[in-house]
């Protein structure tokens, strides 16, 4: 490298989505490499209400170790067997680059410094480490100036949170969990982009904003090890299921997409409910959120929404932008000034809406008010793209970070 080199920051910064499963990622054949025992599919939803800011750069002048700061807070990278396996990859790919010419600067040999910024909790249920990872594979593969594809790493992404894998993506993404041992043919694949059933909205319903009392990762291993209902449904109900959702987002058909979504998040927390001992993600905020959804379907006397829970109390309800003033209205109606987050470009259709879409006399009044007591926030978003290449840095020319 120059002399000029040795003290220039390279830079490249990028955004990520969030992305919801409807047939849902859990439990590892591979803990190391994060292959999966079942395929699962998810929607990625528009960053415009939920994205993680990633800037990854390299420079000479920068201590040894590499660095990685995350709302704010230094991480501690070498106990992250997960980040230190992602970086790696994408070294090694760097040093294909380079070796194959010899006048790109070595940035392989350089230290990474990477912030990332998160605007929602993290570890909260929102999928925040499938963003993070996701956001981060990108930055650096932009700034390596890597030529892969986002299938491609999403082999790297999904050693870092398996979820991560999807969020390469927009749209409607499938991870195919492959059968080969060395975890290449586990991959994410595009089903559908954005553009093919641009109507899907989403309302998440934020429950509780605190970590979660069982881990993901604790979680799978415990239900793999335990759960006498997991096998039967990696086996045999999640690939039909896989094939089922795939044809209805093909046919945009939104009642078989919400049976199936509900169907399959209600058996993965069966499973974690059939764990020892049993796991409970969900509690009773959620539960009326459940009977929220099948009381508006009942009203409407259509299946215009569908409920899906992580590992986590949060719920998330699908419906299509044709039919907001029907759902998102009737939760507006509900939770009311009781919850933030009724503002943002999802909010516009429901700003004038004073009644419910289905009056609340229709609903059970117990759901109701445990609703309106445990919702503190809502999430207004719909279906959307995958990461962007942005120029707002977190980190400025001369390598300092740039506080928010």
């Amino acid at each position: 490298m120059t002399s000029s080199q040795d003290n220039k920051v390279f830079r490249a910064t990028t955004t990520a989505p969030v992305n919801i499963a409807v047939i849902k990622y859990w439990g590892k054949r591979d803990s190391t490499l994060n292959l999966p025992t079942n395929s699962s599919l998810s929607v990625t939803l528009s960053q415009r209400s939920l994205r993680t800011l990633t800037t990854a750069s390299c420079s000479a002048k920068y201590p040894a170790v590499d660095e990685l700061t995350l709302n704010g807070k230094p991480q501690d990278i070498q106990s992250s067997k997960r980040t230190l396996a992602c970086l790696s990859n994408l070294r090694s790919l760097r040093q294909a680059v380079e070796a194959a010419d010899s006048s790109l600067p070595k940035l392989s040999s350089l230290p990474l410094r990477i912030v990332s910024e998160n605007n929602f909790p993290t570890a909260a249920g929102l999928a925040s480490s499938a963003a993070g990872f996701a956001a981060l594979v990108r930055a650096i593969a932009d700034l390596y100036q890597l030529p892969q594809s986002p299938r491609d790493l999403s082999r790297i992404a999904r050693q870092g949170s398996g979820s991560a894998c999807r969020s390469l993506m927009g749209g409607y993404v499938a991870w195919r969990a492959g059968s080969l041992t060395d975890g290449s043919d586990s991959l994410a694949e595009e089903v559908a982009p954005a553009s093919h059933w641009p109507e899907m909205r989403a309302a998440i319903l934020v429950v509780s904003a605190e970590k979660k009392d069982v881990p993901s990762t604790e979680g799978m291993q415990t239900t793999v090890a335990t759960s006498t209902l997991f096998a039967t449904r990696a086996a045999s109900i999640v690939p039909e299921r896989m094939a089922a959702i795939e044809t209805a987002i093909q046919n945009r058909d939104f009642p078989a997409f919400a049976e199936i979504t509900m169907q399959d998040s209600n058996g993965f927390h069966a499973t974690c409910l059939d764990s020892w001992p049993p796991i409970f993600y969900m509690n009773d905020v959620s539960r009326s959120a459940v009977r929220l959804v099948h009381g508006i379907n009942r009203a409407a006397g259509r299946t215009v929404c569908a409920y899906t829970f992580d590992a986590g109390p949060n719920a998330v309800i699908y419906y299509l932008e044709k039919d907001t003033e029907l759902v998102a209205g009737t939760i507006k109606a509900i939770l009311g000034a009781s919850a933030d987050g009724w503002d943002g470009p999802f909010y516009e259709p429901l700003k004038n809406i004073t009644d419910p879409g289905v009056a609340l006399d229709q609903l059970d009044s117990r759901t109701v008010d445990v609703l309106r007591e445990g919702v503190g926030r809502v999430i207004l978003t719909g279906v959307g793209e995958g990461p962007v290449s942005v120029n707002k840095h977190l980190i400025n020319e001369t390598g300092d970070i740039i506080s928010l």
